[in-house]
């Protein structure tokens, strides 16, 4: 009974993070539209989702120094941090497109975030038994299918933007609501208490290191293929439709892109309780990093042929995302747990803001052709990092000694 109670809330949970996290690229998918009614400089563009971002690191340090997921109850917690971030983003509509407003409502879209994904991420994992790669997974797989979902409700609202962000601010609204009926497992502990005089060990130790090293090499790709592939599929997809075609089918194509990571989490994370942790990062990089040499060649071609490649790419990109955080939390010493995973969270979106910010400029003096290219440096770098784990003794600890 307790095993069919357990995969109801993990069921619950995953649906409530896909519904609450399309926000977080509610006003990205829907630039091609702001474009048309306003001429946007590329870093307006990249600070739509860059804030996001910035927002998140914030609200995670703030929670993590304040303990507000072991202060507050879980369920209550989530469901404030998700009603305000559906607030701030629906007020964007009352602003005009072009305003300097709107970045800094997705700042606290993203401050709101830090309630949101890490908090259903330990509801989740208060259930785990030996399938934690698998758990954490599944929460990966929710926040792609979230962070994809605004591009399929863009295809269907058409050219009106507004319909997009009010839609997604509305599921936020319902999965605030939702979240009071998922139950808090068995497993439930309180995080240990955030310690900034440790967060050197992040560095120091060089099991920890080399973790960390291969997921800054996964995050210097990710978020910059999820903030542009659309843009790309767009301009790709102008040299051979007319315009309007070429905006609502790179609209869908974008959702099935990202949205096949979901598959690519879920089928990672039960190969990686069985496999390795290492194992299957190291497989998840070396496919996406080829991906992004190869996609660029195909800028203009044969749009099937195109999409194919990009929903390989959509898969592989985000595969590896749970399984570094599930490996610091095996190297880590037990009362360092929550000051490591704080340290890599935030320091992984950071240098997102570099390359989110990056391939505008790239674009610019090299074309579509090569600038995602230049994102393949983070998982061939990554992948030789988590190479380097995986010759260590204490990549015995992970996923039971498959490491």
């Amino acid at each position: 009974m307790l095993h069919g109670k357990k995969w109801r809330v993990i069921t619950l949970v995953c649906f409530c993070q896909v519904l609450v996290l399309t926000l977080w690229f509610s006003t990205t998918a829907v630039v091609p539209s702001l474009l048309r009614e306003r001429a946007l400089t590329p870093f307006h563009v990249s600070l739509l989702t860059s804030s996001v971002q910035v927002g998140f690191v914030i609200g995670t340090l703030i929670s993590a120094v304040l303990g507000l997921a072991d202060r507050l109850d879980l369920r209550r917690f989530y469901m404030a941090a998700a009603a305000s971030a559906a607030l701030a983003n629906v007020l964007i509509l009352t602003l005009d497109p072009s305003s300097w407003g709107i970045p800094l409502l997705r700042l606290v879209v993203g401050m709101c975030m830090a309630g949101v994904y890490p908090v259903g991420m330990k509801m989740a994992a208060s259930w785990a038994e030996a399938d934690m790669g698998l758990l954490v997974a599944l929460l990966v797989g929710a926040l792609t299918l979230g962070s994809a979902s605004p591009h399929f409700l863009n295809g269907l609202g058409g050219l009106d933007w507004r319909a997009t962000v009010l839609v997604a601010s509305a599921c936020a609204a319902l999965g605030a609501g939702l979240i009071s009926f998922a139950e808090i497992g068995p497993k439930f502990q309180k995080a240990p208490r955030f310690r900034a005089e440790f967060a050197f060990r992040a560095w120091t130790s060089r099991a920890l290191r080399f973790a960390n090293l291969g997921y800054l090499g996964h995050m210097w790709e990710l978020y910059a293929m999820w903030t542009w592939i659309g843009v790309f599929l767009q301009a790709s997809f102008q040299l051979s439709m007319t315009v309007d075609r070429a905006y609502t089918v790179s609209r869908f194509a974008t959702f099935a892109v990202i949205a096949s990571g979901g598959l690519g989490c879920v089928i990672a994370g039960w190969l990686a309780d069985r496999w390795g942790r290492t194992a299957v990062a190291m497989t998840a990089m070396i496919l996406s990093g080829s991906c992004c040499l190869c996609v660029g060649f195909l800028f203009g071609g044969n749009p099937a042929l195109l999409v194919g490649l990009c929903i390989i790419w959509g898969i592989t990109v985000v595969a590896d995302s749970a399984q570094f955080s599930a490996s610091i939390a095996e190297l880590s010493e037990p009362t360092l747990v929550g000051t490591m995973l704080t340290i890599q969270t935030c320091f992984g979106f950071l240098l997102t803001l570099v390359t989110i910010h990056l391939i505008p400029y790239i674009v610019a003096a090299w074309t579509w052709k090569y600038a995602f290219a230049v994102l393949g440096i983070g998982p061939f770098l990554g992948a030789v990092a988590m190479a380097r784990l995986r010759n260590m003794n204490e990549a015995l600890t992970l996923a039971g000694g498959r490491r």
